[in-house]
């Protein structure tokens, strides 16, 4: 297989031996499996704990998927699968933010590991911004509803480290993945896990208790959409407008002709991108 690191392989030992203490006992369970069809069908099977995080990594999905049923293109032994289950204090609809707060997270933890053109798209995407174009490198899909009188989240994140050049003819968009901007400095599998874990979890936590407020400043340093030329559609008709970061509810604030327009959810394609800043 092309690209495959067979001394790579995802171990939870050498994993949580990366993790804070503090971190550790945020996670209730912590479960690598070898094949699964999907991190997070596997997770929505479980009962989530009461308390804690339970977290699932996959070193292949046969069923991996993105949002509105996309395939998620998963081979084994290369990249990034992995789901979060957790409860969450007060009201379903308070979770609306929830895929902005993993893909800021995340972005952070990848910059911090050398990857610092890693951008988050609304609403759920990670992309690398090479000044002419957005490549995508990664993916959030969040999924649950109610159990036992809580709102649970599912929280999955498919990320690009090593794609093998077989398993991207299947991908249909422009993509990119870690070890084409790190090179022979991707440090391994493990750590990186670690290091979006980490992340994760602190982020998520903080999100029960504080809301979206406290990230969107942090939005606003990854938003790979600002002052972009964009075209969507609301109600099943088209718009365009200049992307304008984010409302204080998590929604994408568009300027149009005919004024700003807050777009909650659906799809935003980039027409024109304006010159980076220097």
């Amino acid at each position: 297989m092309s690209g495959h690191r067979f001394d790579d392989a995802l171990d939870a030992a050498s994993l949580r031996a990366r993790l804070s203490a503090t971190t550790q006992t945020r996670i209730a369970t912590l479960d690598i499996v070898d094949r699964i069809d999907s991190t997070n069908s596997e997770l929505l099977r479980r009962h989530t704990s009461s308390n804690g995080i339970d977290v699932l990594f996959a070193e292949q999905q046969t069923g991996g998927r993105g949002r509105h049923g996309r395939v998620w293109t998963s081979p084994p032994g290369n990249n990034l699968y992995l789901s979060l289950a957790r409860r969450f204090d007060g009201e379903l609809a308070r979770l609306g933010g929830l895929s902005l707060v993993v893909g800021i997270a995340t972005a952070e933890a990848l910059q911090r590991l050398g990857a610092h053109s890693v951008r988050v798209k609304w609403p759920n995407d990670l992309v690398v911004d090479n000044g002419e174009s957005l490549r995508k490198i990664g993916g959030v899909l969040i999924e649950g509803g109610m159990q036992e009188g809580r709102p649970r989240a599912v929280i999955g994140l498919g990320l690009n480290i090593r794609m093998p050049k077989d398993a991207a003819v299947a991908i249909d968009q422009p993509w990119t993945d870690l070890h084409a901007l790190l090179g022979d400095a991707l440090p391994s599998r493990n750590s990186i896990a670690a290091a979006v874990l980490a992340a994760l979890v602190d982020a998520i936590d903080r999100f029960d208790a504080e809301g979206l407020a406290p990230f969107l400043p942090r939005f606003d340093a990854l938003d790979a959409l600002r002052d972009a030329d964009v075209a969507t559609a609301i109600g099943g008709v088209a718009q365009a407008g200049v992307a304008a970061g984010l409302a204080e509810d998590g929604a994408l604030r568009l300027r149009t002709a005919t004024g700003e327009l807050l777009l909650r959810a659906g799809e935003v394609g980039v027409r024109k991108r304006m010159p980076t800043q220097a």
